[in-house]
């Protein structure tokens, strides 16, 4: 596994050309659609209520969504990927001649025709955009990816809105914009020539241009996916769920509780897209570089967590003569811990979101990985209608205040998520997984590219503590079976992470013979479906730091079901709070650094217990 950073990526030419496309795409958008807005509540000469034209822009832009994402996913199958890229990038230079006309004549049907079109536009190229990363990327860096996209389109999206304010300042905007929109499209399309090619993963596929049944033959295609996937889409449009009511509500919250003018509100949108941006750079460093799905049920605990705090540090700053500007509000103590809420709700965002979108391009079929990724479009903007339609219910039937509906939201996310990772318990699993070996242990990895990326083999390794089990699960990609003693197994909490892995209770011959009997069934079974299966073969823990003798069960599994055997050894557990060292202690191992060893695979016809045994103890040396 190559160890370089995630921006390592931004000069490779397989990722490169790509995420300056799609940022480019992004900023455009938005300066667009908040240049739009701001023309039509202050320039432009308008019938009608200017409210409601503006809430007309926000349905223009999402109503695509619901119409074209399921042809965007079939387009992402059919067609090579970079072909389909610039040819919508070609259209968006199009689309924003029509938009640029409008704002030079002060047309708004051509304005709004634009923005239905770039609404369109982003419809056809969100299932291509995420499905084209899997193959690019290697699997290790499909978490840095990722992390760049998130981290380019929110701070992209921040700054169109801020580029949109300063255009819209012009004394000639019109032609400010008009300028900048096409210049910008322009440069996303020649920025898409160099994307590589990614071949289509259906091209027999026919298409079905009846749009309203695809959506929802291609929402059922979504949920319908394994567990996992189907409910990290549910989880990934939750987020945008909490993001469109944050989003919306932040201007009339900088303007009534920090009683702050529109720099106040520039300001919280930078704070809270920096810690998105944050949030998803740290996403490579914290999953060791793995699709780690323990750091989606850490980020929603810290949604909840700040959500929670936003609500009880609002309404300290006192109202001035005239409105706050950004330098004005920061001399108010109160305003560091609002801004600190935002900015760690937009970290914790970071957390929760990335893991999520790799996961669902880790784990879907490659032949429907766009129409997928189509459904989770669909999904998003049906939970961001919800959004608009809570917030009316909270704000003007409820008549809660905007603090208050953060913290309904903060309440909200905890139901969702513990329904979700109820129904998908490897959430939780991983999320143990995750806080064990990040918090009490620093684990280093030594070879373990000598385990197989398919097929079936077992691992044998010296038995140190209690939470070995776990230590090499959060170290391997693949999921491992564990056989342990049905007593461990059998511990509270732990019990749970066991029987979500799919572990194997076993006990000696002469306490049960039918747990013993039963587990060799289970291994052999296990070994059959290609899957990895680890054993540790001293069959008890050790009680002085030193290696048992290794038991005979290696030798009859191996003989039951020929698979090749890797050795592996754990170092520096012996003295740590879950081993049985008398002179143990809690905080004297706190976040030590262990390691996990592997060696070189042994074919089935050369495997015997005591040479296992010489080569676990070779691997594991002095450090016990």
């Amino acid at each position: 596994m190559t160890q370089h950073s995630q921006f390592a990526l931004l000069g490779k030419r397989r990722f490169l050309p790509f995420f300056i496309t799609q940022l480019l795409g992004a900023f455009n958008d938005n300066i667009f659609k908040q240049s739009l807005i701001l023309a039509i509540l202050y320039h432009l000469s308008v019938s009608g209520d200017r409210s409601l034209l503006v809430n007309l822009c926000a349905l223009l832009f999402i109503l695509p969504f619901f119409l074209f994402s399921a042809l965007g996913g079939q387009f992402g199958e059919k067609y090579n990927k970079d072909a389909l890229m610039r040819a919508l990038k070609l259209a968006e230079v199009g689309i924003m001649l029509v938009g640029a006309a409008g704002f030079v004549f002060g047309s708004l049907p051509l304005m709004f025709v634009a923005l239905f079109a770039m609404g369109t536009h982003s419809a056809l190229f969100g299932p291509v955009k995420y499905s084209i990363l899997p193959q690019h990327l290697h699997e290790d860096e499909l978490v840095g990816g990722n992390a760049l996209v998130e981290m380019g389109t929110f701070l992209a999206i921040l700054a169109g809105t801020i580029g949109a304010g300063v255009l819209m300042s012009h004394a000639h905007y019109a032609a400010a914009v008009a300028t900048a929109v096409v210049l910008v499209a322009a440069c996303g399309y020649l920025a898409s020539r160099g994307i590589p090619r990614a071949a289509a993963a259906l091209p027999g596929l026919k298409l079905d241009w009846n749009i309203f049944a695809q959506s929802w033959s291609i929402l059922r295609l979504g949920l319908g996916q394994r567990p996992a996937v189907s409910r990290s889409l549910v989880g990934n449009s939750w987020f945008w769920f909490l993001g469109a009511v944050y989003l919306t509500q932040i201007p009339t919250f900088a303007k009534e509780w920090l009683h702050g003018d529109e720099s106040v509100v520039t300001l919280i949108l930078t704070v809270f897209s920096v810690g998105i941006a944050l949030g998803s750079m740290l996403c490579e460093k914290l999953s060791g570089r793995k699709v780690e799905i323990g750091l989606v049920p850490f980020g929603s605990i810290g949604l909840t967590v700040f959500g929670i705090l936003l609500w009880w540090h609002a309404g300290g700053i006192p109202p001035g003569e005239a409105p706050y500007d950004c330098l004005a509000v920061l001399r108010h103590h109160e305003t560091w811990a609002v801004l600190a809420d935002i900015l760690f709700i937009g970290i914790f965002g970071g957390f929760y979101i990335v893991p999520l979108y790799a996961l669902i391009q880790a784990r879907t079929d490659e032949d429907k990985r766009a129409r997928v990724i189509a459904a989770n479009n669909i999904l998003n903007a049906l939970f961001m209608v919800a959004a608009a339609l809570v917030s009316i219910l909270f704000l003007s039937v409820a008549k809660l205040s905007i603090p208050q509906l953060f913290l309904a939201l903060s309440l909200m996310n905890v139901a969702v998520n513990v329904y979700i990772f109820k129904i998908v318990p490897e959430f939780t699993m991983r999320f143990l997984v995750w806080l064990l070996s990040h918090t009490m242990y620093r684990v280093r990895h030594v070879n373990l590219e000598a385990i197989p990326d398919e097929g079936a083999a077992v691992l044998v390794c010296n038995h140190v503590s209690y939470v070995d089990a776990l230590l090499i699960a959060g170290s391997i990609r693949r999921p491992v079976r564990f056989v342990m003693y049905y007593r461990i197994f059998s511990l509270p909490v732990l019990n749970f992470v066991f029987r979500t892995a799919g572990a194997v209770p076993i006990a000696a011959r002469h306490e049960d013979e039918g747990i013993y009997e039963r587990a060799f069934q289970r291994i052999a079974d296990y070994l059959r479906d290609g899957e990895l299966v680890c054993i540790f073969p001293e069959g008890k823990l050790t009680a002085d730091g030193e290696m048992n003798e290794f038991r005979a069960g290696i030798e009859r599994i191996i003989e039951e079901t020929p698979v090749p055997v890797i050795p592996m050894a754990l170092q520096g557990l012996w003295g740590s709070f879950f081993s049985r060292d008398p002179n143990k202690g809690f905080f004297r191992r706190l976040w030590s650094r262990v390691s996990l060893v592997a060696g070189e695979s042994v074919a089935p016809e050369a495997v015997e217990r005591l040479d296992l045994q010489a080569r676990v103890t070779s691997l594991r040396g002095e450090a016990r």
